[in-house]
């Protein structure tokens, strides 16, 4: 399974994010921040849902305390995808 380029992942998370929030995806980018969007902790857990469901993998709970930006999140999403691809060695 491929690893979706970065531009990719960006879209499809601001694209969640913008339908979450009822918002125009081009008003978007990596720096909004969630206080700008009026993003609580339980917007915060549902948008998590989707993500793991758009890209296939399981964000821990206690990282989305520390999500504070759509870039945040796309950086997580990569990270976690760079993982889930990454044999791990023992």
């Amino acid at each position: 399974m491929s690893v979706p380029a970065s531009d990719e992942v960006q879209s499809k998370v601001i694209a969640l994010v913008a339908k979450s929030k009822s918002l125009d995806p081009a008003s978007l980018g990596p720096a909004t921040t969630f206080d700008e969007l009026a993003i609580d902790s339980l917007d915060k857990i549902n948008l998590s849902f989707e993500v793991e469901e758009v890209f296939a993998i399981q964000i821990p709970d206690n990282s989305l305390n520390s999500l504070r930006t759509i870039g945040d999140v796309i950086a997580g999403v990569q990270r976690l995808q760079h993982e889930k691809t990454t044999p791990q060695s023992s």
